[in-house]
């Protein structure tokens, strides 16, 4: 285990939870949601910085102090409960009508991809970052086509 994780590392660490998650925010703004670029790229640049905060407190106690205990999952599970709360407030109930869920989802995923990233897991945050995009616009696209979601204008 390094001491400590460099510039460069986390720099790269960072850009890769903006990156993937700009490709969901992209997919919810070309769909005119209220959280698209910018709000997906925030979660998982903040959900990454976190996790490097919380792996740089674990390095620096470990050197200070062997025998000291720190939990990074805690981080984690932190991390999880504040993005699950903003994905909640993306979701709206109007009358018998609930919109926003996809949205709400696609926001705390965007929180595991800056998870992942920051723990430097690029192939996982790519992984997600792929399958969220088939499932938000291939079986969206299916979902939009099927007779149930169809106006009767």
């Amino acid at each position: 285990m390094d001491a400590e994780i460099s510039l460069l590392d986390m720099f790269t660490r960072l850009g890769a939870a903006a990156g993937l998650a700009l490709i969901l925010g992209l997919e919810r703004e070309l769909r005119g949601k209220p959280a698209g670029l910018r709000s997906h790229m925030l979660v998982a640049l903040g959900a990454a910085a976190f996790l490097i905060v919380g792996l740089e407190i674990l390095y620096a106690t470990a050197e200070g102090d062997p025998s000291a205990r720190i939990d990074p999952t805690r981080i984690v599970e932190g991390v999880i409960g504040g993005i699950g709360f903003l994905g909640a407030g993306s979701i709206i109930r109007s009358g018998t009508s609930v919109h926003g869920i996809t949205t709400g989802a696609s926001i705390w995923l965007a929180g595991a991809i800056g998870i992942a990233a920051g723990v430097s897991n690029y192939p996982l945050a790519a992984m997600v970052t792929g399958l969220a995009l088939v499932i938000m616009s291939v079986l969206g696209a299916i979902e939009r086509a099927l007779p149930r979601h169809r106006r009767s204008d």
